[in-house]
């Protein structure tokens, strides 16, 4: 006979999202059950955010290497030690997981069960010999590689982010699917390592990014050797005698790409297939769970938060499950503002944004305006051979910030002044008093947010009325 659990909130997925939910919830002396049949951790910890970082951090090391005699020092080309890079970034996991893990959920007073969870109805969820009748469920099952439909590929040796990271050696000559974020932030972290690196893409590279701050990041990636194919069909994958080979067609006609190795970064797809959530009345369709702007399904009793809710980020998990406790705990309200959320790509250099583009503010926001400001400008940039970068802030009715972006060297750093102005609808009038350090990066914005106002300088009242006030000594 199945063991009847009522819990307060069920949580399904220990992934980022489903841990913040499970943690905050027991803070406050909650029941909490989280059902997990993985790794806990989920994608961002084991084969997402913290691994491929620590393999950009390592590539960093070896540009630098490689770029020393541009600052006088002797320069040479990087010894890779692959087996070790490995072991160093299989650390790095080890040393978070304990955070992550069962045993430290546990002693929170989360109740933890590795099964699979699946819906009975609309209030009962089944998970090994366990049925879970909480009154509130939470959906978090995160996201796992999408692999496109090309001719060839289920029968060729490929990677993902799921398998890339155990991998011994470093890929000879490295096959991209994929121009979005995953697909270049590997594809330019290998090329700094050493590997030569091609990547395919059906559409634009980083399509959907602002297609100046694109640019930049894209011209940095080819002028470091990587070769880019946009808008090219791959009409189908195959194995050779040596490893890789992609039988391609862009507008110059079909062509061939060979490798040793083959990454496909072409998207991500939810775990929700196995829930069932039919039997609890929650409508799903193949890219997410369906959500309402407070996260809540059509099953009023269920949430769906992180990758499940169509969410792309950690730090969107961690607010999505801020959301979804405020309203189960304390019954406030929570609705999503998707434009407060900043979103960065870890290339090199790296692309960061939040709020509105410069193109969308032309479609939405009347009047809105751009103040841009180049790298070039800022001593820190020229004392660190920081070539080219650009920030752009968009600006509507009376000075307020509705977005920025920014594409050069801490990109992900510096946007986080601007995600704090756009979530709290800050003016560039506030910047006035802001005093950013000399000489750092973050120099840039308050110069860019300085120049908003620079024509005023030039106002003839204003010149007339300082004329004035000089009279008095």
């Amino acid at each position: 006979m199945a063991k009847i659990l009522t819990p307060d909130i069920c949580v399904i997925g220990g992934g980022a999202a489903g841990l913040s939910v499970a943690a905050g919830a027991a803070a406050f002396g909650v029941p909490v059950v989280l059902v997990e049949h993985g790794r806990m951790g989920g994608d961002c910890l084991n084969y997402g955010c913290v691994p491929s970082k620590a393999l950009i951090a390592a590539a960093k090391h070896a540009d630098a290497i490689r770029k020393a005699a541009e600052f006088g020092i002797a320069s040479a080309e990087p010894i890779v030690d692959h087996e070790h890079l490995t072991a160093r970034i299989q650390s790095v996991i080890e040393a978070i997981a304990p955070h992550d893990s069962a045993e430290r959920f546990t002693s929170l007073g989360v109740e933890v069960i590795k099964e699979t969870a699946r819906f009975v109805d609309d209030r009962t969820v089944a998970a090994g010999d366990r049925m879970i009748r909480a009154r509130r469920f939470v959906v978090a099952t995160g996201s796992s590689p999408a692999i496109p439909p090309i001719p060839g590929l289920a029968e060729t040796p490929f990677l993902t982010n799921e398998t890339l990271f155990g991998l011994k050696r470093l890929p000879r000559h490295l096959l991209v699917i994929g121009a979005g974020a995953v697909g270049l932030e590997m594809a330019g972290a290998h090329r700094r390592l050493g590997a030569d690196v091609t990547v395919v893409d059906s559409a634009a590279a980083l399509s959907g990014q602002d297609p100046e701050l694109a640019a930049i990041v894209l011209d940095g990636l080819r002028a470091e050797g990587m070769l880019l194919h946009e808008r090219t069909v791959i009409r189908s994958a195959e194995q050779t005698e040596t490893g890789i080979r992609l039988i391609c067609e862009n507008e110059s006609g079909p062509f061939e790409i060979e490798g040793s190795d083959l990454l496909v970064a072409a998207g991500r797809a939810p775990n929700h297939g196995s829930l069932d959530l039919d039997a609890a009345g929650i409508r799903h369709c193949p890219k997410h769970v369906e959500v309402g702007a407070d996260l809540r399904t059509s099953n009023r009793r269920v949430y769906a938060v992180g990758d499940a809710a169509g969410g792309l980020f950690t730090h969107q998990a961690s607010y999505h499950a801020r959301l979804v406790l405020q309203q189960i705990l304390f019954r406030l309200p929570g609705r999503e503002r998707t434009t407060i959320v900043p979103q960065v790509i870890f290339t090199a250099p790296e692309l960061a944004q939040v709020g509105l583009t410069e193109e969308r503010a032309r479609e939405s926001a009347r009047g809105a305006r751009t103040v841009r400001l180049d790298f070039s400008a800022s001593d820190r940039a020229r004392t660190d051979g920081l070539d080219r970068g650009l920030i752009k802030i968009v600006v509507g009715r009376r000075g307020r910030v509705l977005g920025a972006g920014i594409a050069g060297p801490g990109a992900g750093e510096m946007i986080g002044l601007w995600a704090f102005a756009v979530a709290n609808r800050l003016t560039l009038r506030h910047f006035q008093t802001y005093v950013a350090p000399y000489p750092t990066l973050s120099e840039i914005g308050k110069q860019a947010a300085i120049s908003y106002y620079s024509p005023m300088a030039r106002n003839r009242l204003l010149r007339t009325a300082i004329r004035f006030l000089r009279n008095f000594g």
